[in-house]
């Protein structure tokens, strides 16, 4: 793996991301035990929990930092129909995380972070959260994702997202066999089983995740959970008031109500 700490292999890296259609965000790659993410003009801090791309078979970053973008907002998509959104559509802030349906500290944020989250900003209108998919850690990451937006077409996002995530190990991968997914459908109540199950198997819902990982991995997104908050990025799996203070700042700077 070259090292990306380097001044030639970051210049090299930087002049390859500037040409990014969405992000125009300035990052230095992963190391698999240390992310640097290096943005154009302001400063940094230490957050901790991720999982690197290259980790595909285990594995974890115990460092990575926060960083301001060039481009407020760039990512939201803001799609009415986007069925893996939660919140209005016209709320001040979006807040974008690129998640792996196997990832350990995607895990974490969900069961410990995001419900609080949730409850105080989106629930309340005042931020939109949009998922994204990034898949990872091999096959069964491609299998989890086509079974969320399985259940997500069957309006049971929210509650199939949690289910998968409570159910994962205190550490390490979780297998997700067929056999998994159509029991967690269950749980999350989706409603008609036998669409989900035929949705597992569907191609084009298939190659949809794949393609949104080759996206994210072309921006330079290279851990899990990432995310994107108006005019900047954090990775890893934080408290809830490391999440806090980036979204009432991009809030105050949107000129919503904290």
């Amino acid at each position: 793996m070259p090292d990306y700490r380097s001044s030639a292999a970051l210049e090299a890296l930087e002049r390859r991301l500037r040409h990014s259609r969405l992000l125009n965000v300035v990052l230095a790659a992963v190391c698999v035990f240390l992310l640097v993410i290096a943005l154009a003009g302001g400063g940094s801090r230490k957050v901790a929990g991720s999982a690197p791309a290259s980790a595909a078979t285990g594995g974890a970053s115990a460092g990575a930092t926060a960083q301001r973008t060039t481009a407020a907002d760039s990512l939201a998509r803001r799609d009415p129909a986007d069925r893996m959104a939660l919140g209005p559509v016209d709320a001040p802030v979006v807040m974008v995380e690129y998640a792996d349906l196997r990832c350990p500290y995607c895990a974490l944020f969900s069961q410990q972070t995001l419900p609080a989250l949730l409850s105080e900003y989106v629930d309340t209108g005042r931020v939109r959260y949009e998922f994204r998919d990034l898949a990872f850690f091999g096959d069964q990451s491609v299998d989890g994702a086509v079974a969320l937006h399985a259940a997500a077409d069957q309006g049971r996002f929210r509650e199939y997202l949690t289910t998968l995530y409570g159910a994962a190990p205190d550490h390490g991968h979780p297998d997700l066999p067929k056999e998994k997914l159509l029991g967690f459908a269950r749980t999350a109540g989706v409603p008609d089983l036998a669409a989900f199950e035929t949705a597992l198997g569907d191609a084009d819902l298939r190659a949809a995740v794949t393609t949104a990982t080759g996206k994210a991995q072309d921006l330079g997104v290279t851990s899990v959970p990432f995310f994107v908050v108006g005019d900047r990025v954090l990775s890893g799996a934080q408290p809830a008031d490391a999440f806090r203070e980036l979204l009432d700042g991009a809030l105050a700077k949107a000129g919503g109500t904290r």
